[in-house]
């Protein structure tokens, strides 16, 4: 808990720094950035822990290079991320949990995750950019996947790769299940 509470640390003073560097006040960069004011306040006060994909945007509104901000001396050469301390998004209704498993440099170009269903879970999406493609393999349950107009059923150890530049879902109308997502952004 130690190493992740300093690199959390880091990164809020780094993005504050960088934020008055460059003269910009909260209101600017919840502009460019599309996050709100009040949560790029609270991520430079330490109060909240960003998830990847706000990081992407504010990393981009400020032109900044996510790994350079927690950059550190002595980093080892082992990344180590403690299952508990993993990003989480939970819940938004729809019966999966999900970790988010790739480092936030990685958002917009290859991220993976660990997707939890609950029993008849369904994880909607709209397309993705031109080129994604999502690769999808389940590690217990089974799981139906969709993309476009085409769909698929996978057991345990089945993996589906498939276009995501399109509307696609991944559901567990079965019963509970667990998968490893990665997202490639073409």
């Amino acid at each position: 808990m130690g190493r992740n509470h300093e690199i959390h640390d880091r990164l809020a003073a780094s993005l504050r720094q960088a934020r008055q560097a460059r003269g910009l006040s909260l209101d600017a960069v919840a502009r460019l950035s599309g996050v709100s004011r009040s949560m790029v306040s609270q991520i430079e006060r330490g109060e909240s822990s960003p998830t990847v994909a706000t990081l992407w945007n504010l990393t981009r509104a400020l032109q900044l290079d996510f790994a350079g901000l927690v950059a550190d001396r002595a980093a080892p050469a082992i990344e180590l991320i403690r299952a508990d301390d993993a990003p989480l998004i939970d819940g938004r209704g729809n019966g999966v949990r999900i970790r988010i498993l790739s480092p936030p440099e990685s958002a917009g170009r290859h991220e993976v995750y660990e997707l939890a269903f609950a029993a008849g879970g369904l994880l909607e999406s709209d397309p993705h950019g031109p080129g994604c493609r999502e690769h999808l393999t389940v590690i217990e349950g089974s799981l139906s996947v969709r993309s476009g107009a085409d769909s698929a059923e996978l057991a345990p150890g089945d993996t589906a790769r498939y276009p995501a530049d399109r509307p696609h879902a991944i559901g567990a109308p079965g019963g509970v299940a667990r998968a490893l997502l990665i997202v490639h952004h073409g």
